[in-house]
């Protein structure tokens, strides 16, 4: 994957109202376009009485599949604005459902545009996002009197740690950039003075939580 892979930290739903229409933003992670349709027709079965039932959703890492439905808003004032809420985001496998409720004033084109947008847009805000990465599983072993300085330096390095036993020794499980495997272990090596021993399990894919400022 050579471009970075964002994606929802958290499927959520999010509502502002604008001139008397309430706006609901339904975000969620998809695995494919029948999950996507499937999850769209749950919503619409939760509120048959909404006006409106607008849509996008992006699909692949290069977001090859775009589907987007005005559902019956004037062209283009609602489905590219909440897939474009998504492509700013560069969030990835995401689908966006935008439920209006009309208030009774006609918000006009710019209006509409403005409102299919910015719900989703806020959402996302509030949902988080995270990157999916490819990392190394390093299966790192040491003496007790070393779990202090060895847990302060992933603390540091902001190094995660997907598992801990404890037997005659500490054995940690720790997630690491493929390319920085042989730096990370020279560190910790240096670090513990050689009382350390490293074993690659493979690598796996990590979601690493991303700020959205």
């Amino acid at each position: 994957m050579t471009e970075p892979y964002y994606t929802l930290a958290t499927e959520i739903t999010y509502e502002q109202t604008i001139k008397k229409s309430l706006f609901i933003a339904h975000l969620y992670r998809i695995t494919d376009e029948t999950d996507a349709q499937t999850k769209i027709a749950a919503i619409r079965a939760t509120d048959p009485k909404a006006t409106h039932h607008c849509f996008g959703y992006m699909l692949g890492d290069d977001d090859h599949i775009q589907r987007m439905s005005d559902a019956g808003e004037p062209s283009g004032t609602a489905g590219v604005p909440i897939l474009e809420a998504l492509k700013l985001n560069q969030i990835h496998d995401v689908l966006a459902v935008v439920t209006r409720y009309f208030g009774g004033i006609k918000l006009g084109a710019g209006g509409l545009i403005r409102a299919y947008n910015s719900t989703p847009v806020e959402a996302i805000k509030r949902a988080g996002k995270v990157q999916r990465l490819l990392q190394t599983k390093l299966a790192v072993t040491i003496d007790y009197r070393n779990i202090d300085a060895l847990t302060y330096y992933l603390q540091q390095k902001k190094i995660t740690t997907l598992d801990t036993n404890y037997g005659i020794k500490v054995a940690l499980m720790i997630a690491v950039d493929a390319e920085t495997v042989p730096t990370v272990e020279a560190a910790i090596n240096n670090l513990l003075s050689g009382q350390v021993d490293f074993k690659d399990r493979g690598q796996q894919y990590n979601e690493v939580p991303l700020s959205t400022n």
